[in-house]
């Protein structure tokens, strides 16, 4: 594959989860979160996103999220849990996404802010319309997801290198 392959990159934060007295790791989504993540998956297959790969944190509200997700799906992705994306830093999901194979043009990652907002955030070196001051307004609300453009290697992912094609959320 030619390194100015166009890539994607969908950032989906986890739906909305529970304040419980077990860990923070194992917190179940809310009713809400149960509600807003299939809808955020059809979202995605109304798009005609689905990746050929997604990274997701090993959280209870991840894999949860990421299972009603995927569930609107005409097709379910390769999915890898990582525990490396759970309490991750910009740095560390930027050093996740260098490591993605060539062969992935589509990438997902299910996480957890503040990280998954400040890696849109930092990737988005353009953005379509006011997509970049809607989604940073926002905070990255619960659900919500970025979906960023780029050509080239994943190994050259860093700052800027993204164009912010579309910026989603479940009550925006």
């Amino acid at each position: 594959m030619s390194v100015d392959t166009p890539r994607r990159i969908v950032l989906l934060r986890h739906a909305k989860a529970e304040w419980s007295d077990t860990s923070d790791h194992d917190r179940p989504l809310a009713d809400r979160g149960r509600k807003d993540a299939p809808v955020a998956g059809r979202w995605l297959a109304g798009a005609g996103i689905i990746p050929d790969l997604t990274l997701c944190s090993t959280s209870v509200r991840t894999r949860e999220t990421w299972k009603l997700v995927v569930s609107e799906l005409p097709q379910r992705p390769r999915t890898v849990y990582d525990e490396r994306l759970y309490e991750a830093s910009l740095g560390e999901l930027i050093a996740l996404l260098n490591e993605t194979s060539d062969d992935v043009n589509d990438l997902m990652l299910v996480g957890h802010n503040p990280g998954v907002h400040a890696l849109a955030d930092a990737l988005a070196g353009e953005a379509d319309g006011d997509l970049l001051s809607r989604m940073n307004r926002s905070g990255f609300p619960t659900a919500a997801m970025a979906v960023l453009t780029f050509g080239g290697s994943w190994k050259s992912v860093e700052h800027g290198v993204g164009r912010l094609a579309a910026f989603w959320a479940p009550h925006a």
